[in-house]
């Protein structure tokens, strides 16, 4: 039985739901979930420019599930470009 997840500060929610290639209907693209905290952690680390550590403390997390966060929301990110896809939030 995995361990339950820690509540996590989230400071806001993104502008846009979804991002998409353009020319392209939605219904035929694939798309790929970003989940807020996935959000959050790249905001802050690619955005504000937080090392991982002041990162960590703001979101309430370890430096460790940062790291996995931007990780898998940067692969996201790049799935999404280099394929096509809509990335939804």
């Amino acid at each position: 039985m995995a361990r339950p997840k820690l509540p996590r500060n989230i400071c806001g929610s993104p502008p846009n739901s979804c991002f998409k290639p353009n020319g392209i209907p939605m219904s035929e693209l694939d798309q790929v979930e970003l989940a807020l905290d996935e959000f959050e952690a790249l905001r802050l680390v690619d955005l504000e420019g937080l090392q991982q550590q002041e990162a960590a403390a703001v979101m309430g997390v370890s430096r460790q599930t940062l790291a996995n966060l931007v990780k898998s929301a940067r692969k996201k990110m790049v799935d999404c470009l280099v394929n096509s896809k809509a990335l939804k939030m």
